[in-house]
């Protein structure tokens, strides 16, 4: 069975907003999914994604999470997360920032995208390790990024958008270098 060649797109803007809280605080816990219409995800390197699809959550560390938005958001729509967010603390610890200038999305599609990214990272991104739904922080190319695997043969790349033009002309080199 032949692969299909991976293609990479460098997204539109993504609303993105970094929480940071005590994830033992089960009654904040409850307070924030209320909020963002899905719980935070509890198990390291996982996402949650609202049931419209349109926000996730993102684990990135033992009390870090990375709300994302809709591709292309309104750009008022990090400040209303931040706000809900804010909103649902009560007397509990919360730090929320928007982030949205701080990262920038590439979108990878194709069932060979785990042997592109295999060329420059050093995770094990095989469907067993690294299934639909896992998220970790890791280098790529020399370049830090957030590898986000949404399906089967989506993931996307979240690099600082000073390198993002080099980190997408070495993916569609090394997507080349797959034929």
């Amino acid at each position: 069975m032949s692969r299909q060649r991976p293609q990479v797109r460098r997204m539109a803007a993504l609303p993105q907003v970094d929480v940071r809280f005590d994830a033992a605080d089960t009654a904040l816990v409850a307070r924030l999914a209320a909020a963002a219409t899905v719980a935070p995800p509890r198990t390291p390197n996982t996402t949650a994604t609202a049931p419209d699809g349109q926000g996730h959550w993102l684990w990135l560390g033992p009390d870090e999470w990375l709300v994302v938005g809709p591709e292309g958001g309104d750009a008022a729509v990090a400040p209303a997360v931040e706000t809900a967010l804010r909103d649902a603390t009560g007397s509990s610890f919360l730090t929320v920032v928007d982030v949205s200038a701080n990262r920038v999305g590439l979108e990878l599609r194709g069932d060979a995208v785990p042997d592109l990214l295999a060329f420059g990272c050093s995770l094990d991104l095989d469907d067993r390790a690294f299934p639909s739904g896992a998220c970790a922080q890791t280098m790529v190319a020399r370049a830090n990024v957030v590898v986000w695997r949404l399906d089967g043969t989506t993931w996307r790349l979240l690099v600082r958008p000073s390198f993002a033009a080099y980190l997408r002309a070495w993916l569609e080199d090394a997507a080349a270098g797959l034929g």
